[in-house]
């Protein structure tokens, strides 16, 4: 399997054939619209994955405790529909240049395929701390690192590997009828299985939902992976876990389905109103399937499927109709330069974020923090409110991360895989 390539992108190309104006106009602004929407979701995954302290978070910027649902419940699902998006433009795109199934099947298992393996690999940064002083200087290791034996089978780019290869395959030669009965049969099939199959030393599976650990989806991680390979903030159950996989699937697939609907030759006000009617029918019917099958991301239900795609299609509407409406610029660019680079800033985040949160501590007013609370505590703790000086933490992170993404982009350097 070859390693993530860096890809140092030229400009673009002037066609040598006669081609009519509106439609390269078009297709280029649509696919601004959907940058400037990946960047949104990527600057709101650094902003919430990244607080100075854990302990001192504004409501809206962590996830919910159980059933329902806050703006941070939103990122992740928002990029697995924009992965059905690029899907769709991306396989679509290498038909039309005369790519066999052959070749588009290899593509779709090498992409994904990278994706869960980078994952895996990040993962598998040790949880080892280590302790250090300044003044006097002082060093100590505290625990070993984790070996194999608690390695963490599943985490966010593994389930995005994973939907993106399922999702790709599902839709690569069906009609979108048959997309619309795979979608589904994957949201009633997840519902009923969780619902009425009866999970072992608990019940029926409907009376287990409020209980994490409980819950058939649990059961069946826990028969696949054992308890030493699942989220170790929980031990018995995984956000992330394989069960919980099979709907995700599914927002990568209405995604696809998004992607048919905004490159279709159609006006441009027809296709951004039909999005908004779409995303608001979408959203009340994840309301209602709510009171039934409660929206949680953790169980990733089908009610949780509807209705945060319901908000993608909305949010994405009001992208492309502010700018390719409107041609609203202010603030566009730095969007576009975090959408650019969705793969470096997975990646990055994660191994920075293991780094200040759980591999260093530092001893702070005589108590070992970790060096992300100590650095937030240090500069901003002495004048603002806790909550505050962690939001403050957080906005730098995003700043930083900033940076490095434009000058990526200033380098026209993209990774991909």
């Amino acid at each position: 399997m070859s390693a993530p390539t860096v890809q140092t992108t030229a400009a673009p190309l002037t066609p040598t054939s006669t081609v009519a104006p509106p439609l390269p106009a078009r297709t280029r602004e649509r696919l601004v619209s959907l940058d400037v929407f990946r960047g949104l979701t990527i600057a709101g995954m650094l902003l919430v994955n990244n607080p100075g302290d854990w302990g001192h978070i504004y409501p809206p910027l962590e996830h919910a405790t159980w059933n329902g649902w806050t703006p941070t419940d939103l990122i992740f699902p928002f990029f697995l529909f924009i992965v059905g998006i690029t899907t769709h433009l991306s396989l679509s795109s290498r038909r039309a240049r005369g790519a066999t199934d052959g070749d588009i099947l290899r593509q779709i298992f090498k992409r994904g395929g990278l994706i869960v393996l980078i994952g895996l690999l990040l993962s598998g940064i040790p949880y080892h701390e280590f302790e250090f002083t300044l003044g006097p200087l002082a060093f100590s290791s505290v625990h070993p690192a984790l070996g194999l034996h608690d390695w963490r089978f599943t985490g966010v780019l593994q389930r995005i590997g994973v939907v993106y290869i399922a999702a790709a395959l599902l839709t690569l030669r069906t009609t979108l009828k048959q997309q619309i009965g795979i979608l589904a049969a994957l949201l009633f099939g997840y519902w009923f299985a969780m619902t009425l199959i009866p999970v072992p030393g608990h019940g029926l599976g409907m009376f287990t939902l409020n209980d994490p650990s409980a819950t058939l989806g649990a059961f069946i991680d826990r028969a696949i992976f054992g308890t030493n390979h699942l989220w170790k903030g929980s031990v018995t159950w995984d956000p992330e876990g394989f069960f919980s996989t099979i709907p995700a699937v599914g927002t990568a697939i209405l995604g696809v389905m998004t992607g048919r609907w905004i490159s279709s030759p159609r006006p441009l006000l027809d296709r951004i109103a039909a999005l908004f009617a779409a995303g608001a029918i979408a959203m009340v019917a994840g309301l209602i399937w709510n009171w039934m099958f409660p929206i949680n991301k953790s169980l990733w239900t089908s009610s949780y499927v509807l209705f945060t795609a319901g908000m993608a299609c909305v949010t994405l509407a009001t992208c492309m109709w502010l700018i390719d409406v409107k041609r609203i610029s202010w603030g566009v660019k730095p969007l576009v330069i975090f959408g650019l680079n969705p793969l470096f800033a997975f990646v990055g985040e994660g191994f920075i974020g293991r780094l200040l949160q759980t591999l260093f501590k530092v001893n702070y007013a005589g108590q070992p923090v970790s060096l992300q609370v100590g650095i937030d505590r240090a500069l901003f703790g002495s004048w603002l409110s806790p909550v505050n000086a962690s939001l403050a933490f957080a906005i730098c992170f995003v700043a930083v991360f900033y940076v490095m993404m434009w000058e990526l982009a200033r380098r026209n350097i993209v990774f991909k895989v």
